[in-house]
Order: structure tokens, then C-alpha cells, then sequence
């Protein structure tokens, strides 16, 4: 038996007005994994324990089988095995987005999703001029930042803060002296840089400086194989699902196409995880594209990238012998923008049948594995 989780990244929502009172995944089009709910069984999954904030890095650590209570040290940290940056004794890792700050005020949390070519140029200049702090450039606005001699800072997402004022947001704690001086020197280095004169030609918005945040040093996973007797591979864009899996000791498949962005090639990552399954027992399929669209606050744009997924998800389906699973991480609601801790549906299929006919928030509630605390999940879908 093979076994595929396909994560939707934010997909789980609230009944909207303009979708007459419906979530965007009981509007949109998606007879695949209605007919995993329909063929399967379903259930609710609660991804972030109490006292953590609902992050994908949390939830997503949890799905896999790593209890964020005894193993997650911040995001920053996860981010940095991806990118192959060994942290040393001593060292913490930040996560370091670009940004659009305005008249004191979070515009924009990724800096009109500007692209990793302009973000390496921007980063490259501002680690010059930052002395012994070193930044690294990522994909996209998500980039990383390492102090030596660290000693941690309260920080918060700058998703969260999108159209309000910075200042009650700034870094506290014994970092903040350097976070703070890092994001002063940023602004100066991007004030007129050639990639924002560029931007703001062309009419996009311009990355004002960096906004450095969820701190850690580098933690220690249990190998996947060891803990469940499973090889497992990992299809995402997104560093900070690569890190999880390079610290677990899974595979990172690399798909030509994946941006971790509205514009993934939804097909090829389904593709390479039927190919995958070849050689490998388990293959995490993460897409990011529905987390993004939550938080541009876009309806459209939301209910577009779940029907582009169903659409691929039709291409794991056509294999044999394959225990599919299908899910979120964390809700990220049209509403508020950025991510709750509510519990989000799941459907298995492979794994018997229910009454469940749909899939969907308020469908999956129904579904007969009732409330499963997301570090027993796997376990769940290996039995």
C-alpha cells in the first residue's frame, strides 16, 4: 500500500455572505475530493495545541507526527535546513520577509509578492551593509536572517499586522537591539535601489525594508523512516515544508513549476507524486496557493486555487493500491486574513466508509473518525 496526503494550504474557511452562506470549499467545484469524502471517511483534525499560534509551520509539524510541544523551536529554524544553512551553537535563525511598511503601517506582508530574483539583489546589498548579522535570500519575500550570539526576541507574523501600525509589533526581548537596527539598515539600503526604481516604474510595489520574525535554534526530529517504517518524500515550494521534511529525513521533490503561489503547476506536483510513489511509500503534497488567496482577502482567487487542486487531485486518484488523504493545515479565513487554530476536515480514502457525502467544513463534522488531535494522524492513516 501507498499512502499521499494532499494539504491545501489554508483551504478551511467560515460561511461567506457573497457565497450565500457557504465556505469556499462548499462552492467551489470539487468533484475529486467530494468523491474521496463520499468513498472515504471523514473527520476534524485540531493542528495547533493550546498556547501556540495557528502557524502552518505548528499545524504542519503536527500532521506529520511532531508534537510542536516537545519539538518546535520556531519557524526560522525549519526554513534554514531547507535552504542548507547549517546553525551552529549560539546561533538563531529568523524568518525575514520583504515588506511594504507606509507611514508606520503594515501595507504589504510579502512586498507585492516580489520575486526571488529582485529579492536576492535587495538582500544581497543589505547583507553587505549588516556586518556580522547574515541574511540569506529565499524564495520570494520569504527570506532568512542568522544572529550569532543570539538570545531570542518576541516577534509577530507580519500577516497578521497587514493595515496596521508597526510600532506596537517591533521585536521585543534580548534581539530586539539588532532586529531593530537590521530592519533601520534595510530601509536606508532599499530606499532608492535599483530593484524598487525598477518597481515602482513598472507600477508594483516596492520592498520598503525586511520584517524579521519566529526565532529559533535548530531543532532536533525524529527520523520519519525510524518512527513510522515508511520511506516519505516531500512536494512543496515552500522552504519552510522542505526544512520540516530535510529534518525528518524525507525526500524533497523538486517540481519545475512550483512557486508556492496562485500561479503553481497544480498538475505537475500531482504528477510527480504518482511518479514518486514508485520508490517511496508516502509522498506530502503541500500546496500553498489557497493560504495566499486567504490572505489577499480574495474570494475568487481562493475558490479558484481549491478547483485547480481538485483538478490535479484527479491524477493521484487514477492510482491503484493508494491511500489518499485529503486536508488543510489551519484555516485561513477571507475575513480576518491570516490563520486560526479552528480544526480543519480531513477525508481518507482507503481507509473504510462513512456517511459523509462531501467535503467540506461542516460535511467533515459529521464524518465518523470525529475530533483527531493532528500528532496521531498519521498513525491513523498508516494503520
Amino acid at each position: 500500500m501507498k499512502y499521499v496526503i494532499i494539504l491545501g494550504d489554508g483551504m478551511a474557511d467560515e460561511p461567506l455572505a457573497e457565497l450565500g452562506g457557504r465556505t469556499p470549499l462548499e462552492y467551489a467545484e470539487i468533484p475529486n475530493m467530494d468523491r474521496i469524502a463520499r468513498e472515504g471517511r471523514c473527520g476534524m483534525l485540531r493542528t495547533v495545541p493550546d498556547g501556540f499560534e495557528p502557524g502552518s509551520d505548528i499545524a504542519n509539524l503536527s500532521i506529520l507526527g511532531y508534537d510542536p510541544r516537545t519539538t518546535y523551536t520556531g519557524r526560522g529554524p525549519l526554513e534554514a535546513a531547507s535552504m542548507g544553512v547549517s546553525l551552529q551553537d549560539g546561533e538563531i535563525a529568523y524568518r525575514c520577509n520583504l515588506v511594504t511598511v507606509r507611514d508606520g503601517m503594515m501595507e504589504d506582508f510579502n512586498a507585492g509578492h516580489i520575486s526571488s530574483t529582485e529579492g536576492a539583489e535587495l538582500l544581497r546589498d543589505l547583507d553587505a551593509a549588516l556586518g556580522d548579522v547574515r541574511v540569506y535570500p529565499g524564495v520570494g519575500y520569504r527570506n532568512l536572517m542568522v544572529v550569532s550570539r543570539a538570545l531570542g526576541a518576541e516577534t509577530t507574523a507580519p500577516h497578521d499586522i497587514v493595515g496596521q501600525p508597526i510600532e506596537d509589533y517591533l521585536p521585543r526581548g534580548g534581539d530586539a537591539e539588532i532586529l531593530l537596527n537590521c530592519i533601520e539598515r534595510s530601509e536606508e539600503v532599499f530606499a532608492d535601489h535599483p530593484v524598487n526604481r525598477r518597481r515602482l516604474q513598472e507600477g508594483k510595489t516596492p520592498a520598503t525594508g525586511i520584517w524579521p520574525w519566529s526565532g529559533g535554534k535548530k531543532p532536533s526530529l525524529a527520523p520519519f523512516q525510524e518512527k513510522y517504517g515508511l520511506s516519505g518524500g516531500m512536494i512543496s515550494a515552500v522552504d519552510l515544508l522542505r526544512g520540516i521534511a530535510c529534518l525528518a529525513g524525507m525526500e524533497v521533490i523538486h517540481v519545475p513549476g512550483a512557486t508556492g503561489f496562485l500561479d503553481t503547476d497544480y498538475e505537475a506536483k500531482a504528477r510527480y507524486a504518482v511518479n514518486t510513489l514508485d520508490r517511496l511509500d508516502f509522498v506530502y503534497v503541500h500546496v500553498e496557493a489557497p493560504d495566499e488567496a486567504g490572505h489577499m482577502g480574495s474570494v475568487e482567487e481562493k475558490v479558484r486555487a481549491i478547483e485547480r487542486l481538485d483538478e490535479a487531485i484527479g491524477i493521484v486518484l487514477d492510482r491503484p493500491d493508494t491511500t489518499v488523504a485529503v486536508l488543510p493545515d489551519h484555516p485561513t479565513p477571507i475575513r480576518c486574513k491570516t490563520h486560526t487554530m479552528d480544526p480543519v476536515p480531513f477525508a481518507l480514502l482507503g481507509k473504510g466508509k462513512d456517511d459523509v457525502q462531501a467535503f467540506s467544513e461542516r460535511e467533515a463534522a459529521k464524518g465518523s473518525f470525529g475530533l483527531v488531535q493532528a500528532p496521531d494522524f498519521l498513525s491513523l492513516l498508516f494503520s
